[in-house]
């Protein structure tokens, strides 16, 4: 049959114009044609032209600016106008199946491609920003417009009406022609491109012309915004390279922390009596959330056009329609089954579509919401009163919880916000629906769902208290790790480590059973999810068997079936949204009460801004941001002359002194006053002591002088020495107000030395240098791995005490500031470095400068150099004055100092004679350094040889192992499970999905069979409530198996990581840094704990889901394969591209996060120094800047999640067209049976959609996290020490011969040897000392003594057995030994003296009493129960020493070995030691590592190492007759 434009009807006047050329239908559709005509041949060459000049634009953002108004309403009525020409086009095809009238669809088709190229002509011309080329449209809107008004007229003049279908097209074809002409008048308008003399010029938005800022969403027209297609070379190019924090930039400004926190502070400082936190969520996000939710109605809605099309297909399957008519109504087109299919596909797009939307928009406000919060937590920290801090009101965890958790929560509760309301909606919609289907029987259904709603919640609520109970647990099993790994050493030489790691096991064990409660909940919810809809479709479908009349067709049976399943994802993510929201109400509990909290007084009076005195008496309450605004103007001299002229009073003029308090009570709080009767002055330029016993004050005073304590009565006045602002130096002005403040507790920033100095100052070389020298710092930057460039703090390295508190007074000294306040400077230093710092720092690098000086110190000695003295007592001032005034007024006071400055003298001596302590720091952070670079050097090596593998072709390589799964590592995680499990979890899964695919196919066949067979319909519901009830029980089982295989995986990794670490050889321990071993046992464990097993459960189930999906549709129309090959290979990419992507971004999140957090517990521990130096601004400045850093890599990993999502949907709803396509066609015979059939395949391709991007984020997330199972796996490949030993256990006797033989000593095959050729003979109870320099191997010889180093040439005999012969723990339990710094175990003192169990009471009295411990331990609650805290810090360094004395005797050892066990400890406890040595030991062979040499005169036998070698030989009186030997040089030098 040929075409013909006007159709070919035999006999038919088509052609005729008789009665006028406009009353001919044919024509006029002609006439329809001219304007598509006239716009395809105007655009089609500038667009080709628009595009090949595309290169020459530069600037990437420019393209995405979107600056013609009206432009979202264009998109939105372009996208309505394609769809009513979808429809056009449908209504003509059907309307024209007798004969070809081709102007019935032709015109619309046209109608189709002009308005899809007015969208794409209009993008070019806005991004070109050529607006005059925009005429070519108005043009086509106004043809088109004209020409379908008289298309209508016609019709009207035919008396035609709303009930004929192509009648409505056309009437809304006008109304839409007539709104973009509308649209585009009002661009002439606003823009005044033609028609008007002068052109509005406009520039891009200070976004886009930032190059910087990334994120594009905002900026990109609507097509993009929908289909995030701006991500698409972020999500590439991650393939080719990966995605670093440069490559996202920055934020726009209106998602910036600033702008955001700027809204809610606003809305809620306009509550003036008791402002809400939810009321300003609201004022300032109302608007986002409510546009979140209109997006999900709509998906919500469109979201049931799939049951219904289902419904439509499968019923119109057989019904034929033939139309010899022109016109149908809108009822006939909806019964075509192919017009069906496309509108199922359009819905399902646009549902897609607005639900994705809806999610954006809920995340990013849930971000901006973060970033506002955590800036207003920020502010108010910087404003919190130090007496909340110190009085315990306020902790550090509490912020650190508020900062990580709470604000989380509410960020939470926003993203999960829409479906509060969007849910009921969608339930009632639901059941609606189904009464609508099924009758009566729906209702019970719906029961179903309803009555196990609550058993849900339940279970949800249970989950989250087992994870607490399991966070506990894990907590307690942490600490008790640390400690065995910090004191390792300890428990290898006392062969404890099998004592220790049961004290884990068993923690560990009580964590697994918290475990397996966590993993059988999460089973149940996974059950029940799976559960609920099979059990309503069973009580639904049985119900209406026996209750209905009318038997169960197809169409009814498949719509209800989708139902169901739509029906139960609301009723799921109840539960959760409830958890959430009761928990989003505690978080704003605890943020309000943050934010109420009590405020420092406002210290203007030393800024100049107000009068300067402290008024009497005040709590000031928080109005407004005064340090925001303060932060704006302080620095600038126009202020300062303002504020003078503004306040006449403002400076007191109080003589030639700084700072003058008058009558002062402060207290910390409560109501008691701390320091009371305050009356003191600090003179300019000079310097001033504080001085006083322990907790008189003397800091307090310090700290009401800055403002920090609370003011009873009495002012602190601070002088204006500076009244003319120095005009020519800048630095003075600026600094005029700060105080450099040391506290005494030392606190430093998360940064590098440098800038922990700098502190924000302009670099000076010359500067900088001088206060380096000044506080002794050079040698310990030097032993640094990047000298003063190196990481310090949480993340970097930990330094010693005094270390750490010479760096705050450098950065005290460095400051210029006219005030320097220094608390107690000296308490961690030792008396050389003291001097040192005094003479150089404090009396000629601070007094040159003429800089006032405020010194609080213990050390007397000083008080010489002081210009004015203050001595306090009790928390008041005893004496103010010089120290000659105080000599002559207070003989009494100058007697008394008098004494305790000889006492501080002595103690110089007795500290002289000692190996300082200082020099004790830089040889521990040398140890510390050396072992860790010996670890980087294996480590370079290793890479080396990796980069030599990779280099052959480089791209290929890197880029196939960021794509690749560790496949390798799943299977080390399922074999952890066991065999068993992993066996029963795979056939219990296919098994359930086997079930699952028949119960739906039965249906088909039981809906489908002959409805007047009575017997064959009971057989039929028989085998499906079997079915069903299988089902059922095989969802337990897979629930079940999964989350066990889990809990089975874990507890078997964590065992053997354990039992790995703690045998590995105290090499492991010196190259490994501890930080990274913990981690394996917490974020690691963590992961594989809780994270792996529901990753692992989703990620089957879906794919599982989707591959019978798959079948099915196969099964059902098996041309369906063929369209499957290219929606494989689509699928294929887009998961590739993801996976690295959102690896990459997911990284990104997790590093940006840490320092944000750091940075708040850093702010809250320095709140004094940060304001006493006055640096709140540059400290806010970075908390935003680290809050949008990591607000964009969030948004980012959101933004991509999204990308995946849309992508897979839009698949999922190809699968769907063309299973419903393929179903059509292949059933267009007479055959009845098939639409049964066709119902499943269409269910099923539904639920495609719904999984596809499950499959890829599980994907993705698994292999995040596998690389948890591979650091871990990593560890287990580590050696551990040869613990068997060739001989059988010998007891040694109690006397002992040791001899050592041509000793060669390594710690590592890699290294050099530190013992070389060593030839020695030890008697037994001889006492043997050993002396050399620091590395001449004293140490590396008693470790060889406990086969603790690699012994590789030569032997020791003991009683002539070969130690390396004998197993480890027979060889170590035989030995004690004494280290040099003490370790004690959290506990009890019985614990940390007898760990086996194997004595009395009395001997371990006995072993107290010989260490001079047993009045104390008697005085303590428990006696030998009592408890050792972490570290033992509940005893001074001493009494932990002499505690490791009484465990050395306790063990009853042949021999003890003293490895420079009197270093760190005071001479009396020195004595202590050496006379217990020399009698409880008497009989026992002693062998001291002695680093004073006086402590070994005394010896049998001595023995001088240099280099690993035995230099000289013998008793120590025979060496020292020696003049020129190496022992008596040493012996002089300790004199």
């Amino acid at each position: 049959m040929a075409l013909s434009f006007c159709g070919n009807n035999k006999g038919s006047n088509a052609y005729s114009v008789e009665n006028g050329v406009l009353n001919n239908g044919c024509f006029v559709d002609a006439l329809n044609l001219v304007p598509h005509v006239f716009l395809l041949f105007i655009t089609f060459p500038i667009l080709f032209i628009g595009w090949g000049s595309q290169s020459s634009k530069v600037q990437i953002h420019h393209n995405t600016w979107l600056h013609f108004p009206g432009h979202n309403l264009r998109w939105i009525l372009t996208f309505t106008l394609l769809f009513v020409h979808v429809c056009e086009i449908a209504e003509g095809i059907v309307s024209n199946t007798l004969s070809n009238h081709l102007h019935l669809f032709m015109p619309a088709l046209m109608g189709f491609i002009a308005a899809t190229t007015s969208v794409v002509y209009y993008h070019n011309i806005e991004t070109a920003n050529f607006p005059k080329l925009l005429l070519a449209l108005f043009i086509y809107w106004i043809l088109a417009f004209i020409t379908k008004m008289i298309k209508l007229w016609k019709f009207a003049e035919e008396s035609l009406g709303v009930k004929e279908l192509r009648f409505c097209i056309t009437a809304l074809l006008v109304v839409l022609y007539g709104l973009l002409m509308a649209v585009e008048i009002n661009v002439i308008r606003v823009r005044k491109y033609v028609f008007f003399a002068n052109p509005q010029r406009v520039k891009p938005p200070e976004d886009l012309q930032d190059l910087g800022v990334r994120f594009l969403q905002p900026f990109v027209n609507l097509l993009s915004k929908a289909t995030y297609w701006w991500m698409n070379p972020l999500i590439i190019g991650a393939h080719k390279r990966p995605i670093e924090l440069k490559k996202i930039g920055k934020l726009p400004i209106a998602m910036r922390a600033l702008t955001n926190y700027m809204r809610l502070k606003d809305s809620y400082e306009e509550q003036r009596k008791s402002p809400s936190i939810w009321k300003s969520m609201y004022r300032a996000f109302g608007g986002s959330i409510l546009l979140s939710s209109t997006f999900r109605y709509m998906a919500d809605l469109l979201g049931f056009a799939g049951p219904l099309c289902i419904s439509g297909i499968v019923g119109n399957l057989h019904t034929n329609m033939t139309f010899g008519v022109f016109f149908m109504s809108s009822n006939e087109l909806l019964k075509n089954t192919s017009v069906l299919a496309v509108l199922l596909f359009l819905a399902l797009v646009l549902q897609r579509t607005f639900l994705q939307a809806s999610y954006y928009v809920t995340i990013e406000t849930g971000i901006n919401l973060r970033g506002a919060l955590l800036a207003m937590i920020y502010n108010k920290i910087l404003r919190l009163s130090t007496s909340n801090m110190s009085m315990g009101e306020m902790t550090l965890g509490q912020i650190n919880n508020l900062v990580a958790i709470e604000t989380n929560q509410l960020m939470w509760f926003l993203f999960l916000c829409p479906n509060l309301w969007a849910m009921p909606v969608q339930i009632i919609m639901g059941v609606i629906l189904l009464y609508y289907l099924l009758g009566n029987s729906a209702l019970i259904g719906a029961g179903v769902i309803l009555l196990l709603a609550p058993v849900q919640y339940l279970i949800a609520t249970k989950l989250a208290d087992t994870q607490k109970s399991t966070l506990d647990y894990s907590t307690d099993r942490l600490k008790k790790t640390t400690e065995i790994l910090k004191g390792i050493k300890l428990l290898k030489l006392y062969a404890w480590e099998n004592i220790f790691c049961d004290r884990v096991e068993e923690t560990r064990g009580k964590e697994l059973t918290s475990l397996k409660t966590f993993a059988l909940y999460t089973s149940m919810s996974i059950f029940l999810n799976a559960a609920i809809p099979i059990a309503a479709v069973l009580a639904t479908f049985v119900t209406h068997a026996y209750i209905e009349e009318v038997r169960l067709s197809p169409d009814k049976a498949f719509a209800s079936l989708a139902l169901f399943h739509i029906l139960v994802t609301p009723l799921f993510l109840l539960s959760t949204v409830v958890r959430f929201a009761v928990k989003a109400l505690v978080s704003v509990q605890k943020l309000s009460e943050f934010l109420q909290s009590d405020e420092i007084g406002d210290d203007s009076w030393r800024n100049g801004e107000m009068p300067m005195c402290l008024e009497v008496g005040k709590k000031y309450k928080y109005h407004g941001d005064v340090s925001m605004k303060r932060s704006y103007h302080v620095h600038s001299a126009l202020y300062w002359f303002v504020s003078i002229i503004l306040n006449p009073v403002v400076f007191v003029c109080i003589g030639e002194c700084v700072i003058q308090v008058n009558d002062g009570f402060f207290t910390w709080g409560s109501n008691l006053s701390t320091l009371t009767d305050i009356n003191i002055r600090i003179p300019t330029g000079q310097l001033t002591m504080i001085v006083g016993q322990v907790g008189c004050g003397k800091s307090s005073l310090l700290l009401a002088m800055l403002g920090e304590m609370q003011t009873i009565s009495g002012k602190v006045y601070w002088s204006n020495y500076s009244q003319t602002p120095p005009m020519e130096s800048k630095t003075d002005l600026k600094n005029r107000y700060s105080v450099a403040y040391a506290a005494q507790k030392s606190w430093l920033l998360n940064a590098t030395v440098e800038e922990n100095i700098t502190f924000g100052s302009p670099f000076n070389k010359q500067r900088y240098k001088a206060v380096i020298d000044t506080c002794s710092l050079q040698p310990d930057i030097d032993l640094l791995p990047f000298g003063d460039q190196t990481e310090i703090g949480e993340r970097g390295i930990n330094l010693s005490g005094g270390q750490r508190q010479r760096i705050c007074v450098a950065r005290a000294l460095y400051q210029n500031t006219n005030i320097v306040f220094l608390d107690d400077p000296f308490s961690a230093l030792d008396i050389h470095l003291s001097d040192h710092l005094m003479q150089e720092g404090i009396l000629k690098f601070l007094q040159d400068d003429k800089r006032t000086v405020v010194l609080v110190t213990h050390k007397l000695q000083y008080l010489i150099h002081a210009d004015w003295i203050i001595a306090m007592k009790d928390g008041s001032v005893l004496r103010e004055g010089t120290l000659k005034d105080i000599q002559t007024h207070d003989v009494e006071l100058y007697e008394h100092w008098k004494t305790l400055m000889n006492r501080q003298d002595q103690e110089l001596e007795k500290e002289t004679e000692m190996e300082s302590q200082t020099t004790l720091e830089r040889k521990t952070l040398r140890r510390a350094f050396y072992s860790r670079e010996a670890k980087n050097h294996i480590d370079d090596e290793d890479e080396e040889e990796e980069v030599e593998e990779d280099d052959d072709d480089n791209m290929s390589t890197t880029t196939s192992r960021r794509s690749k799964i560790q496949w390798k590592m799943c299977c080390r995680y399922l074999s952890s499970g066991g065999f068993l499990m992993v066996f029963l979890m795979v056939s219990s899964k296919l098994a359930k999905h086997s079930v699952m695919v028949a119960i739906d196919y039965w249906l088909a066949a039981w809906t489908s069979s002959n409805p007047h067979n009575q017997s064959l319909h009971r057989s039929c519901v028989s085998v499906f409530i079997i079915l069903c009830g299988a089902a059922i029980a095989l969802c337990l089982i897979t629930s079940l198996t999964v989350e066990f295989l889990g809990v089975a995986a874990a507890t078997n990794l964590h065992h053997n990581l354990l039992n790995k670490i703690i045998h590995a050889p105290i090499r492991f321990f010196d190259v490994t840094p501890l930080g990274q071993i913990l981690n394996r046992f917490s974020a690691d464990t963590n992961i594989i704990d809780q994270h792996i097993p529901p990753t692992l459960e989703s990620l089957t189930r879906s794919t599982l889901l989707c591959l019978s999906a798959i079948g099915v549709i196969a099964f059902v129309t098996p041309t369906f394969l063929i369209a499957l090959v290219p929606l494989a290979v689509a699928f294929y990419f887009i998961q590739k591209y993801f996976r690295v992507a959102s690896k990459d971004l997911q990284d990104l999140d997790d590093s940006t996060q840490l320092p944000l957090l750091c940075h708040f517990s850093e702010t809250a521990e320095g709140l004094t120094t940060i304001r006493a130096f006055r640096h709140e601004a540059r400290f806010k400045q970075r908390m935003l800047e680290l809050t949008d850093t990591n607000n964009t890599a969030y948004l980012f990993l959101s933004a991509a999640n999204r990308w995946l999502e849309v992508r897979t949907d839009y698949l999922g709803a190809v699968i769907v067209l063309t299973a419903a396509v393929a179903a059509i066609w292949s059933t267009s015979g007479p055959d009845v049976d098939q639409s049964g059939l066709v119902g499943l395949g269409l269910t099923y391709a539904l639920t495609v959609t719904n999984y596809l991007n499950w499959v890829v984020r599980n994907l993705a997330d698994l292999e995040v996290q596998m690389a948890a199972v591979k650091k871990v796996n990593s560890f287990l490949s580590t050696e551990s020490e040869n613990y068997e030993g060739s001989m059988g256990n010998k007891s040694f006797p109690d006397t002992i011969k040791i001899k050592i033989h041509d000793l060669c000593v390594r710690y590592d095959s890699m290294l050099k040897p530190v013992l070389k050729q060593v030839n020695a003979h030890i008697n037994p109870g001889q006492k043997v000392g050993i002396c050399g320099r620091t590395g001449s191997g004293k140490s590396s010889l008693s470790l060889a003594f406990f086969n603790m180093v690699d012994v590789f040439e030569g032997k020791i005999v003991i009683d002539g057995i070969d130690i390396c012969k004998l197993p480890l723990q027979t060889l170590r339990s035989r030995l004690s030994i004494i280290l040099q710094d003490p370790v004690l175990f959290s506990g009890s003192i019985r614990l940390n003296l007898d760990p086996e169990r194997t004595c009395t009471d009395d001997r371990l009295w006995e072993a107290l009493e010989i260490a001079q411990l047993k009045n104390m331990v008697k005085a303590l609650p428990g006696g030998l129960d009592a408890v050792v805290t972490e570290g033992g810090e509940n005893f001074s360094v001493g009494q932990r020493q002499l505690f490791c004395l009484a465990r050395a005797f306790v063990r009853k050892s042949s021999i003890l070995i003293m490895d420079e066990a009197t270093a760190s400890i005071d001479m009396a406890t020195e004595n202590i030691l050496q006379k217990v040595v020399m009698t409880a030991f008497a009989d026992r062979t002693v062998v001291t590592i002695a680093h004073r040499v006086h402590t070994i005169l005394t010896a049998d036998l001595v023995i001088v190492m240099k280099r690993g070698s035995i230099m000289e030989y013998g008793k120590p009186e025979i060496l020292m007759e020696q003049e020129d030997g190496l022992f008596a040089s040493f012996v002089k030098a300790d004199m």
